[in-house]
Formats: structure tokens, C-alpha cells, sequence
């Protein structure tokens, strides 16, 4: 997008594969990604075919709610007819796509360094200059710059940087469940639907134990990647015997259930990186012509599928806003950062909104403001399982299609003093054929 407005290079600390395969730099890849639709058309917007090239690569496009068999703590959801979708695919496809669509354009007016790695901003307080960087060959070289982007991920060294300039380092919050992710790719049995649906059991944050959890994404070319995750005392391990008693073992055994059925194609992989991470770089005084944006500003746990998403919605304001004010008028990078915060909020919010309440997650535990959010997310959800109405609000705000005051319309807030208008299932949604499926498996 800033190619379309300046030469852009791209500086990169793996050695980029050319093809889907696995890079150093995204440990988390092994683990379930979705790209919500908001977040789907976003990256479209940006890439126009984006979108057609990974459908033709094998990601999956699966319709909301659906095609989600999705288990939450106040029950199961319904699959309602579609109101929108997500794309599923493994991580490594998705970045390759997108890389592909990036750097193969055309006169794209883009350098890419790889193997370089960024050693801190240049400049002062009031003004960043360019970067420091190390090269492949160890060298050490400045690059000059009039917009600095940082979008290096949850590893970034940009508040530390801000120190060296003798800037303002922004405010951070931390909200950390101590979740572990374990993660395992498998054959998925022959026989089933081609619409094979995901299927999610939810941890309850409130519930007696540790918060357990488990998704089964049907991706590309006949695969499951299944992902389990626990908070502090329920932590799943890298044992692949174990890998399926633990599934067996939460709220509902549904995600046991299909794995045992299924061929493992891998080791299980691990990751303990997954608190939430917020910088507020909207409320600092960031000197002039620096931004940052996706994981850089804040960090997720993954479990809610955000972090793609709100990258490429932060992305695409960016190009709204460029191509009203030139990148050079004061205070451009300043607008563009509060700007990106409004993405972040609603995301944020979903995240922590539960987290929160996990043992050991804050210093202090839950804000007023966080329980009051709470609540009010615990009220939709459970209307959402009984409210076909409901569900298509919350699906509206969960994919980013839009903003949270599509939950403070008076119908919305009158469903949600309502509740649900259907009773609770007694059993997952699936259908004759997916059960049939399952059982002669």
C-alpha cells in the first residue's frame, strides 16, 4: 500500500522460503489461524485477488455460524444461516499467498532485505530519522527513512528504542491467563462432508479448574489442525499419547472424539507465548513519523483469532488515510496510530474480557471497566445460543465486519435483556450426515 506513495523496503530477519513452508521467525504457525472475514476482505482490499489465490491454493472458506460446531460456556451454539465467514488454512499457505501477491506485483516498488535485522531508531524525542540495522553479512549499516513503520510482531523492540532516543515509552498492559498451546496436524478420516465444519470447545473462565480448550480447523488438502491450550495447572504437553486424553477430557469430549478417529502427521508443537500485550502508543508522545501497527501495538491471545485481522484492518485505515493527508503532514503518523486504536479496542476487549478472570492473568485482577465489559459479553453470548438475531450481531463484531456499536442498538441491547428465545441443546449441532460420518469412522 505505501508502495503505491514512496519506495518501501521491507526489512526482514528470516530468509524467506519460497514456497508454504515453515520460517524461524513464526513459531506460532504450527497453531490454529483464522482469517475472520472482516479481516479477509481487508487483505482483498489491499491485494485485490488475495482472496481468489488462496481459495486456488486450498484454503478453506467456511460460512458462519454455519459451519461452526462451537461449544461456549453457556452452551452450544446453533448454526444459523450464514451472516458471514472465515478463511482456514495453515499459516505458512497464508503468508506465501500473501507474499506472492506482495512481492511479485509488478514495478511494486518494494526492496525486500532479508536476513536483517533492525537494531534500533535514529533520530531524537521529537523526530525519528531511519534505522540501525545488521545485515545477512554482519555488517552494520543506517538506513534512512521518512516513515518508519514497525510491524515487527509481539517481539518488538520499539519501546526500548523510544528509551535510547530519550522518548516516551508508551503505557503496557499485560493480561496473561499463562495459557499453553499444543498443537498437532492430522489426516482427516476419509468419509466426511467436503463442508466439514470446525468444531470448538470453549474454556469457561469462570468455571472451577484451569480454562481447557480445543479446535478442530479443517485446512487445506484433507488436513485437521487441532489445537488444545489450558491456563496455569492445565497446561497440555508436547506427549502425542496424551495429546487425545486430554481432549477427551474437556468440557465436552466432541474434539477427542474426532482426533482418536483420525491419522496424526506430525509431532505435537508447543507454545507458551500467549499473554495479551497492549502498548498505547495512541496516548504517547511517539516522535514524528513513527508507526506501529498489528502485534507490534498489541498482542492477543490467539485463541480469538484477532491478530491477523486487526492487522490488515489497521493496514487498510492507513491506506484511507494516505490517501487523504500526505504521509509528510504534521502529525500524520500521530492520527493514523489513534486512528488504528479503534480496531484494537474491540479486540482487545473480546480478549480480555475473559481472560481476565483466569487465576494469576493481573497484578490486581480485573478492572471495573473489564467486568462491566465482561458481563455485558457474557449476556450476548448467552443469547446468542438461543437468538438467531443475536448471533448475527455478535458474528457482525467477532469478524470485524463491524464496529462495537453494532451491540448498543436498542434492538440488540432489547434481545440481550430478552435472552435467548430457544432452550439450550443437549448435544452438539451436527447434522444426520456429519454424525453418520463420525460413527462409521
Amino acid at each position: 500500500m505505501l508502495s503505491a506513495h514512496t519506495d518501501v523496503v521491507v526489512i526482514e530477519r528470516d530468509t524467506l522460503p519460497a514456497e508454504p513452508e515453515h520460517r524461524k521467525g513464526l513459531p506460532q504457525a504450527n497453531h490454529v489461524h483464522m482469517l475472520w472475514s472482516g479481516g479477509a476482505e481487508a487483505v482483498d482490499a489491499l491485494l485485490p485477488g488475495a482472496l481468489a489465490a488462496l481459495e486456488a491454493a486450498g484454503a478453506r472458506r467456511i460460512p458462519l455460524t454455519t459451519g461452526m460446531v462451537a461449544y461456549s460456556p453457556h452452551g452450544w451454539f446453533r448454526r444459523w444461516k450464514e451472516s458471514h465467514y472465515a478463511i482456514a488454512c495453515h499459516r505458512d499457505l497464508l503468508d506465501w499467498v500473501v507474499r506472492r501477491q506482495v512481492l511479485d506485483a509488478p514495478d511494486s516498488g518494494i526492496t525486500l532485505m532479508q536476513g536483517t535485522t533492525v537494531l534500533g531508531l535514529t533520530g531524537s524525542p521529537e523526530a525519528v530519522t531511519g534505522v540501525d540495522i545488521s545485515t545477512a553479512d554482519g555488517s552494520q549499516d543506517f538506513l534512512r527513512a521518512d516513515l518508519i513503520v514497525d510491524a515487527s510482531g509481539r517481539g518488538s523492540g520499539t519501546p526500548l528504542w523510544l528509551d535510547s532516543l530519550g522518548g516516551q515509552r508508551p503505557a503496557l498492559r499485560v493480561v496473561d491467563s499463562g495459557l499453553v498451546y499444543a498443537s498437532r496436524l492430522y489426516q482427516a478420516p476419509p468419509g466426511l462432508p467436503d463442508d466439514w465444519p470446525i468444531v470448538n470447545v470453549q474454556a469457561d473462565p469462570r468455571g472451577a479448574g484451569p480454562g481447557q480448550a480445543g479446535v478442530v480447523l479443517p485446512i487445506e488438502n484433507g488436513r485437521w489442525l487441532v489445537t488444545l491450550s489450558g491456563t496455569r495447572g492445565g497446561e497440555p504437553g508436547n506427549d502425542g499419547d496424551a495429546f487425545v486424553a486430554f481432549a477427551l477430557g474437556l468440557r465436552h469430549p466432541l474434539v477427542g472424539e474426532l482426533i482418536k478417529r483420525a491419522d496424526p502427521l506430525g509431532p505435537v508443537h508447543v507454545t507458551r507465548t500467549t499473554a495479551n500485550r497492549r502498548h498505547f502508543y495512541e496516548k504517547a508522545a511517539l516522535p514524528a513519523n513513527l508507526l506501529v501497527l498489528g502485534d507490534a501495538a498489541a498482542a492477543y491471545n490467539p485463541t480469538y483469532g484477532h491478530g491477523m485481522s486487526v492487522a490488515a484492518k489497521s493496514a487498510l485505515t492507513l491506506r484511507d488515510m494516505i490517501q487523504r493527508h500526505d504521509y509528510a503532514t504534521p502529525d500524520f503518523t500521530g492520527r493514523v496510530q489513534k486512528a488504528v486504536a479503534r480496531h484494537v479496542d474491540l479486540a482487545w476487549t473480546f480478549a480480555v474480557g475473559t481472560d481476565v478472570f483466569y487465576r494469576g492473568a493481573t497484578e490486581n485482577g480485573p478492572t471495573l471497566g473489564e467486568r462491566l465489559a465482561a458481563r455485558f459479553v457474557d449476556r450476548l453470548t448467552l443469547t446468542a445460543t438461543g437468538s438467531g438475531r443475536m448471533a448475527r450481531d455478535l458474528t457482525d463484531v467477532v469478524t470485524l465486519q463491524k464496529g462495537p456499536e453494532r451491540l448498543l442498538t436498542p434492538s440488540t441491547l432489547v434481545a440481550a435483556a430478552r435472552g435467548p428465545l430457544k432452550p439450550r441443546l443437549a448435544e452438539p449441532p451436527l447434522s444426520p450426515e456429519e454424525r453418520r460420518a463420525i460413527e462409521s469412522t
